[in-house]
């Protein structure tokens, strides 16, 4: 007897950047106007189509003409037992280790759509005001302009670029505060994972989903993009009276490995059900 094996593929389109912002970065006028036209023609062939936030998904919407409607978002799996296991690891670095001088710290490509040029000019508004210090982790093109701006602002001796680290959780723990300066995000990893160890956040008004993570915010103040006085505020305000570490923690849970791993199961049908064929 013979039998025909049948394969059915499912695909699933999942989009992390929030496009409409990103135009702006497509300097080539031909990726510009091919994209959206791709994305017309290829999207509704998906499956199921994902983003990674709300605000993604509004943008996608946009520029591929989907109806929000058969959107989903589901939020990336960023809060993971490695992550609670991470921040407790030792930091080298005599700023976190014994000194009482509150850390102010940012983490990321040291780019330009990161803007930690913002971010050191608000540190040089802070300082004057109260004893703290900086440190940025990160890599990139970037770091020859921002040294130079650290020396003619004359902070040098309060301002510290380690490069990249492996494990920045350690250092997020330790920090006084997070502060995400970035002119766009999707979904920013490195400010779910800041207050998932418990530290405060600043964040800027970036498109993509900083206003669903800090729930417009509630959970970290957000200022206007580039804006180096309004960051200086939030800073000096947010170092004055800190939120309670317990309830940025449970907040970051919605972004949990489990929580959003059960989502995708859910949309591709694969979710457990119980004899009675409720899941």
């Amino acid at each position: 007897m013979k039998t025909r094996m049948v394969i059915t593929i499912h695909i699933v389109w999942s989009e992390h950047a929030a496009l409409e912002s990103r135009k702006g970065w497509m300097k080539a006028v031909k990726y510009r106007l091919a994209m959206p036209l791709l994305m017309r023609l290829s999207y509704p062939w998906a499956g199921q189509v994902v983003a990674v936030s709300h605000g993604v998904a509004r943008a996608l919407a946009s520029v591929s003409r989907l109806p929000l409607e058969r959107i989903h978002v589901v939020y990336n799996p960023i809060v993971t037992p490695d992550l609670q296991e991470k921040m407790l690891a030792p930091v080298n670095h005599e700023w976190l280790d014994t000194d009482p001088i509150p850390v102010i710290l940012g983490v990321g490509k040291l780019s330009r759509e990161k803007d930690f040029g913002t971010l050191i000019r608000a540190f040089a508004l802070v300082r004057p005001h109260r004893s703290a210090r900086l440190i940025i982790l990160g890599e990139g093109p970037e770091r020859p302009l921002l040294e130079a701006l650290v020396h003619e602002l004359g902070i040098a001796q309060d301002v510290a670029l380690p490069g990249f680290v492996a494990n920045p959780y350690a250092w997020m723990k330790r920090a006084s505060l997070f502060v995400l300066s970035s002119l766009f995000e999707g979904l920013s990893t490195v400010l779910v994972e800041a207050m998932a160890v418990g530290t405060p956040v600043v964040s800027t008004d970036c498109p993509g989903g900083v206003r669903e993570i800090l729930a417009e915010g509630a959970y970290g103040m957000i200022v206007p993009r580039r804006d180096a006085a309004a960051l200086a505020e939030a800073i000096r305000a947010t170092l004055d009276r800190p939120p309670d570490a317990a309830a940025l923690q449970a907040h970051a849970a919605m972004f949990s490995l489990h929580t959003n791993v059960t989502r995708y199961l859910e949309i591709l049908g694969l979710a457990h059900r119980n004899d009675s064929g409720d899941e």
